[in-house]
């Protein structure tokens, strides 16, 4: 997942909280170090560090001895601690009526500035807004074309000019035909390093455009120098937010997070993927929370609204849960879980579920595989799809993969894949333990904690 390692260190601690006889001085002070640890080797700066795990011992100390449930009360302190470290409340870019809402985009070479530029129009073209890009990037030269080509992916229009090297008069050129559309995002000139250069044709555009959201594009796998260059571009064209991007490759992003959130510009999303639906709404709340194996419902309903109707999700759920279905509802379960992504980003969303200990291969359901299983159905006749556990004999196998074109190997791993499916529920059922004991007393305090 995002930050596996500090995942897993954190998650670490919080067990041996969970197991612990008695909370005294002795238990408290080796979570302050084992927290410590694990944010250090996520680049996080020692200063915050130290900063942070001051006020969780100073907390800790002081009210956790008068408590009853002092295990789960420490947990919480964790929780909110880590939570206004890394910027506190959610802060959701509003889009205003006024057309267009302009945002401008800024950041350094190598950030994903335009490809989180496509992620972004693709994210609020879902929403139902009427999105185009602008492009006024003339340094590099295949800028025009990365934008035109990701625009059209989404279908939506795109403002280059390849010839013209001012992007101050590219912007005039198509002034008037953006009252069109509800949203303008436009990509502008990166550099190597944060150049004079750079951020003088950033003030001006900055001047001429009056972008409503000025958006620095960071990468996680910088760490802590993210803080200098968040500064430098903030000083120059006050920044409202910061994307930060690469966050799923690197265990550098500790950094990256705690930095951004230490300037006054706030992280508005999180890239995590190369798909142009890796784009994620950066809430402190629901990242903790998913840090700490605790998961992240908002996330997940989120995803599903985007991809699924309400119908067929709630269709999908009831039937999950029952793991009473056959080949035929297995084959649409899984095209549903594909829309949402790999399902062991999925399951990372669900509270609890990430201390599940579920086969790797379960997890690892690639499209390949659904289209030969599509084709194994489609060879199979509707007594042998609505009763496969009673009626698939050997002789139906080989007759079943010579009428789909797939070898006998691909059938038998179909049918794995469908009683292991059943199997999956109960062990989702009988997964408790002492975390989960804990985290029910949480009810109604962490976002995303439903029992």
């Amino acid at each position: 997942m995002v930050l596996d390692t500090l995942s897993s260190s954190l998650k670490n601690t919080l067990k041996k909280i969970a197991s612990s006889m008695f909370v005294d001085d002795t238990l408290i002070n080796e979570l302050v170090k084992e927290i410590q640890k694990a944010l250090l080797k996520a680049d996080v700066n020692v200063q915050l560090v130290f900063n942070l795990t001051s006020k969780i011992k100073e907390r800790s100390l002081k009210e956790v001895i008068k408590r009853l449930d002092q295990r789960s009360h420490i947990v919480n302190i964790v929780y909110e601690e880590l939570v206004n470290f890394l910027g506190g409340e959610k802060e959701e870019i509003i889009i205003e009526k006024k057309k267009p809402f302009k945002i401008m985009m800024v950041g350094l070479f190598g950030s994903g500035k335009t490809t989180t530029i496509g992620k972004l129009a693709k994210y609020y073209s879902k929403r139902g807004y009427k999105i185009a890009t602008l492009g006024l990037d003339v340094h590099r030269p295949a800028a025009p074309d990365q934008l035109e080509q990701l625009s059209r992916q989404i279908n939506i229009d795109c403002f280059i000019d390849k010839k013209e090297k001012n992007p101050v008069k590219i912007y005039n050129k198509f002034k008037n035909e953006f009252g069109k559309y509800d949203i303008l995002i436009i990509d502008t000139a990166g550099r190597d390093a944060l150049s004079n250069d750079l951020i003088k044709e950033i003030k001006e555009l900055n001047e001429d455009i009056s972008p409503d959201e000025k958006l620095l594009v960071i990468s996680a796998d910088i760490g802590q120098a993210a803080q200098s260059q968040a500064k430098a571009f903030h000083d120059s064209v006050n920044l409202t937010g910061v994307i930060v991007t690469k966050l799923d490759g690197t265990a550098k992003g500790g950094g990256a997070l705690s930095a951004c959130a230490a300037t006054n510009a706030k992280i508005k999303f999180i890239g995590l993927g190369e798909k142009l639906d890796d784009l994620e709404q950066f809430n402190p709340k629901g990242f903790v929370s998913r840090l700490l194996g605790m998961g992240d419902l908002g996330a997940l309903l989120e995803k599903v609204k985007d991809e699924i109707s309400q119908e067929k999700a709630e269709d999908l759920g009831k039937r999950f849960l029952k793991g009473e279905y056959n080949l035929v509802d297995l084959y649409e379960q899984m095209e549903s879980m594909k829309k949402l992504g790999p399902l062991n980003k999925i399951m990372e969303l669900i509270p609890g579920m990430s201390s599940v200990d579920i086969p790797k291969e379960m997890l690892d359901i690639q499209e390949d595989k659904l289209k030969k299983w599509k084709h194994v159905m489609d060879s199979m006749n509707k007594e042998e799809l609505e009763n496969p556990d009673e009626i698939i004999t050997t002789d139906r196998i080989n007759r079943i993969a010579k009428g789909s074109g797939t070898n006998i190997s691909e059938v038998r791993d179909l049918i794995k894949q469908y009683r292991q499916s059943k199997k999956l529920v109960k062990l989702m059922k009988g997964k408790s333990g002492d975390m989960n004991k804990i985290m029910k007393k949480f009810k109604g305090k962490i976002p995303g904690l439903k029992f």
